[in-house]
């Protein structure tokens, strides 16, 4: 991202931000502008109309205007734009240092304050608002939001939590109201998931269409999803997929997404299929087989074989003959299907038809382990029945590691599903 583009950036959107905060600026009068009705009584020459007077408009100071641009800039990551997201950094830092620039005036008014609070928790961090509180400007009815985000950012949870608890995040400005929820919510996670929830479901409702609803729902669907509540992650996957799924954060979704689905039943409770694949038919196929392709190697990964089998024939027939998705899903398949039962062979067989080559290093790690364990389990025993002493002495050939860590994997995902 050159520094012309930037600079560019931050004349053209400050312009827009007017747009941002609701209020619309009324054009001028138009010089062209339709005459006065002429079928009225005065036959079209009555006197001519008023022109139209412009809305009031408050101007804002440096800092509102700032803040204004780094969300319109944020709000396009969350449509999808790279551009953005690598101007971002740039833009970061021209902003701290444009504020620590102003005269500490400033920040005696408080929508400088809240601007520079909203700057720190949309990813300025803590060193332009460390500066402001320095100068003893802040007015004392701004100290609790400037202190309680400082907290907060410097990781004094049990302080932040002390100063911005009893904040009500409806009363802030628009710009700032949603980032305080979602910073409320990230406090109360642990010890009051239910409240935590509310203030995500807030932060969503005050600041529809920008980043920061992009991380509510994201940190929404993950927390529901801890709590056991099949049908809200549906609901909620459903929307994050459907409103977006080009985030430029979507790929952090989605790997958490497939470790967050490894924890359905998809052998004992057939139902949810039907759901995974209601929630994954809201994306293209391409992005569909992918996510498949994750839920499979997840699943492996935390010893879920039906997950895995299931998952990886999924992605095999959205992927495209002789692809490198397409190994991948044969991958996954063989390396559940050794350890299912009655499948050691087939599962063998797929292994041992792939090509090592054709995998990335981490999947032919995976290679390796699958075919290692393979060679370790033996195969149906043939006629006759083995003797007592033969069958103990199978059962006491050591097991293969591999095997091993997915069963403990599984007894872990198992115990963490428990009430």
């Amino acid at each position: 991202m050159g520094g012309a583009f930037l600079v560019s950036l931050l004349l053209a959107l400050p312009v827009m931000a007017a747009d941002h905060g609701g209020g619309h600026a009324a054009p001028a009068a138009d010089s062209h502008a339709a005459p006065a009705d002429d079928h009225g009584g005065h036959g079209g020459h009555g006197a001519p109309a008023k022109p139209i007077e412009p809305l009031p408009v408050t101007p804002h100071g440096l800092p509102v205007e700032l803040v204004r641009t780094l969300q319109l800039l944020q709000d396009r990551i969350a449509r999808g734009s790279t551009q953005a997201h690598l101007a971002q950094r740039q833009l970061l830092v021209h902003i701290e240092q444009k504020l620590t620039e102003l005269d500490p005036e400033t920040w005696a008014a408080p929508e400088n304050v809240r601007a520079v609070v909203t700057f720190a928790l949309a990813g300025g961090g803590p060193g332009a608002l460390r500066r402001v509180i320095a100068t003893g400007k802040v007015p004392e009815a701004e100290a609790p939001l400037a202190q309680g985000a400082l907290d907060f950012l410097q990781g004094r949870e049990k302080e932040a939590r002390a100063r911005l608890a009893g904040l009500e995040a409806r009363t802030f400005p628009s710009g700032l109201a949603g980032q305080l929820a979602l910073t409320q919510s990230a406090l109360l996670v642990r010890e009051a998931p239910v409240r935590s929830l509310e203030l995500l479901d807030l932060a969503r409702l005050l600041s529809p269409g920008t980043l920061v609803e992009e991380g509510a729902l994201r940190r929404q669907i993950f927390v529901v999803a801890q709590g056991g509540d099949a049908a809200r992650f549906e609901a909620l996957s459903i929307q994050y997929l459907r409103r977006f799924r080009r985030s430029v954060y979507a790929g952090n979704f989605r790997q958490r997404f497939a470790a967050a689905l490894t924890r359905l039943d998809f052998d004992s409770d057939r139902t949810r299929i039907v759901s995974l694949e209601r929630m994954l038919d809201e994306i293209e196929p391409e992005s569909r087989r992918d996510l498949y392709l994750l839920v499979a190697r997840a699943g492996l990964e935390q010893g879920r074989r039906e997950t895995a089998l299931f998952a990886a024939e999924r992605a095999a027939g959205l992927a495209g003959p002789d692809t490198r998705a397409a190994a991948q899903a044969r991958l996954y398949r063989g390396a559940a299907l050794i350890v299912a039962d009655g499948r050691f062979e087939e599962g063998t067989d797929a292994l041992r038809g792939l090509d090592r080559a054709a995998f990335t290093e981490a999947d032919a790690e995976l290679l390796d382990s699958a075919l290692s364990a393979a060679g370790q389990i033996r195969g149906p025993l043939p006629l006759p029945a083995p003797t007592p002493a033969e069958a103990n002495a199978r059962r006491a050939v050591p097991e293969a590691p591999a095997i091993g860590r997915a069963r403990e994997a599984l007894a872990r995902a198992e115990r963490a599903l428990e009430p």
